[in-house]
């Protein structure tokens, strides 16, 4: 683990990103490691969808653990967990997640500033709960990349014109308690992007957010991770749903057939 940690660290390179797939299986996660992928995240979104819940801290902690540790079984390439809020609102809770997120196998956590309900936590708040996470992961004797997420401009809080300050003010307050890294989830502005890349000392993640940017435009102003959250897991949604809609409406395979993998190649990928 010590050596996949260091790996994922290493990863981080702002101006070529780490261009990070987000599994919610062991087989998704099998499906990107064959595809190339160097390191994995996990998706809360993703693995709740996968549970028959909704994303927002519906899984239960036990739940988030076991789903991280068969995906971290199905690879040998590093993964990151997200563990959302860190399912506690106490420092105590989320040094507890991250031991045993850390104990399945994970070798990085993302940690939101926002709880379950979608409200920011306060700033002195949310960095007792890094430090304790900082903590937790020391339990396992694991170096974990902690990779601080503030929802600031993703869920649009406060006045737009001050948004920025507010997000500097607490990227930098995250780095001082310990993250390794900082994540801005909701910015597509390639100025934006730009000056919050100046505005910290730590890599840089921002979640794409098809069809623009790109990754070369994203990649070209210092950004160290890419990140695609649940985007993957909503689009085999939706490709099962047309499946069914085929099938049942129409009275068709022909969406099932397009691009299925055979068979024999599936039961090799995860043979």
């Amino acid at each position: 683990m010590s050596e996949r940690a260091a790996v994922f660290r290493r990863l981080h390179v702002p101006g070529d990103p780490l261009r990070l797939l987000n599994a919610w299986d062991g087989a998704s996660a099998k499906v990107f490691a064959h595809a190339g992928a160097p390191a994995l995240g996990t998706t809360s979104a993703g693995v709740a969808f996968a549970h028959g819940r909704a994303d927002g801290g519906r899984l239960r902690r036990v739940e988030l653990v076991a789903a991280t540790a068969r995906i971290v079984a199905a690879v040998e390439i590093p993964v990151s967990a997200d563990i959302e809020d860190g399912y506690g609102d106490s420092p105590h809770a989320v040094a507890e997640t991250v031991r045993q997120i850390t104990a399945a196998g994970a070798v990085g956590v993302n940690i939101e500033d926002a709880d379950a309900g979608g409200a920011l936590y306060d700033l002195g708040t949310q960095v007792a709960r890094l430090a304790a996470a900082r903590a937790g992961a020391g339990l396992e004797g694991v170096p974990v990349f902690i990779n601080a997420r503030t929802d600031v401009y993703l869920r649009a809080f406060g006045d737009e014109s001050e948004r920025f300050d507010e997000a500097t003010r607490r990227l930098r307050a995250f780095v001082e308690a310990g993250a390794d890294g900082v994540f801005v989830p909701g910015v597509v502005d390639l100025e934006l992007i730009a000056a919050l890349v100046q505005a910290t000392a730590k890599p840089l993640n921002v979640l794409a957010r098809p069809p623009k940017p790109d990754v070369a435009e994203i990649a070209a102003l210092g950004v160290a991770r890419i990140s695609v959250g649940s985007g993957p897991s909503r689009a085999a949604l939706a490709l099962l749903r047309r499946i069914a809609e085929d099938f049942l409406a129409v009275g068709s395979f022909a969406t099932m057939a397009a691009d299925a993998v055979p068979y024999d190649a599936a039961n090799r990928l995860f043979g």
